[in-house]
């Protein structure tokens, strides 16, 4: 008799344990997924409109100093795109020299996809950079 009742309880305590194991599991995975998502994405700015949202709840902005702000934000805006433009013709070089070391290292048939792989990258840069582009202007 002794034996089995610590077969018993030897099982419940796995079991116990076993049952934790996923109740903790689940609750971290699902706080991480809040947390990961209530994350804005790397490398992201805030549009010009949120920002004069948050600015109109935050101070109360009366509508002439809303268009005065929005002057102001546009100038920055302006100027930070031409302090940063001059940088966009040697990103490209080192892009395409990154490029060509890796290209160089591959076999023609991986080549062949390593080269479909960037036509799809390029894609979907083109895509954010419209988007963004189309953000910035509203």
């Amino acid at each position: 008799m002794p034996n089995n009742r610590a077969r018993r309880e030897a099982t419940a305590l796995v079991f116990l344990v076993f049952l934790l194991g996923v109740v903790f599991g689940g609750v971290g995975d699902h706080l991480w997924r809040v947390r990961a998502a209530s994350q804005q994405p790397p490398n992201t700015k805030p549009t010009r409109d949120e920002v004069m949202n948050g600015l109109k709840q935050q101070l109360e902005l009366t509508p002439e100093q809303q268009k005065r702000i929005g002057v102001a934000i546009d100038d920055t805006r302006a100027k930070w795109q031409a302090l940063y433009a001059p940088l966009d013709a040697p990103r490209e070089q080192i892009r395409q020299q990154g490029r060509a070391n890796i290209r160089a290292i591959l076999t023609p048939e991986q080549q062949i996809k390593f080269d479909d792989f960037l036509r799809r990258l390029d894609e979907q840069r083109k895509k954010e950079a419209a988007a963004a582009a189309a953000a910035a202007a509203h």
